[in-house]
């Protein structure tokens, strides 16, 4: 018995097994490296798969380099989206996600404000 347990071990072991991946940005508005005008503006990031939206942020972090974690609104699984007013400068808005999977991943999407 125990020689048929060894034998069929590989082939065990080739079986399809679920993919664990974690959650990447696939599109921002603004976009990396993007002039946005200033003033009031929905900031929206997308996914390549759903996350857990009360473990997710988005913060940004204005001219002055003072951090505000902004409020999220509805919207699909794999987005997040938010309203902020933008000062003229260079912002980034960092993000933090906890996918379905259970992985957290986190980047930067530095941009320039312009006008004013």
């Amino acid at each position: 018995m125990s020689r048929r347990l060894w034998l069929g071990l590989p082939a065990l072991a080739a079986l399809p097994r679920p993919a664990w991946a974690h959650a990447i940005l696939v599109q921002s508005d603004p976009a990396h490296e993007a002039e946005v005008p200033a003033g009031e503006r929905v900031l929206t990031f997308r996914f390549n798969s759903r996350l857990d939206r009360m473990r997710s942020r988005l913060t940004l972090i204005g001219p002055d380099r003072r951090q505000t974690v902004l409020a999220l609104l509805q919207g699909p699984d794999d987005v997040l989206s938010a309203q902020a007013v933008l000062a003229p400068g260079k912002a980034t808005v960092r993000w933090q996600v906890l996918a379905i999977d259970g992985h957290i991943t986190r980047g930067d999407v530095p941009f320039t404000v312009v006008g004013g």
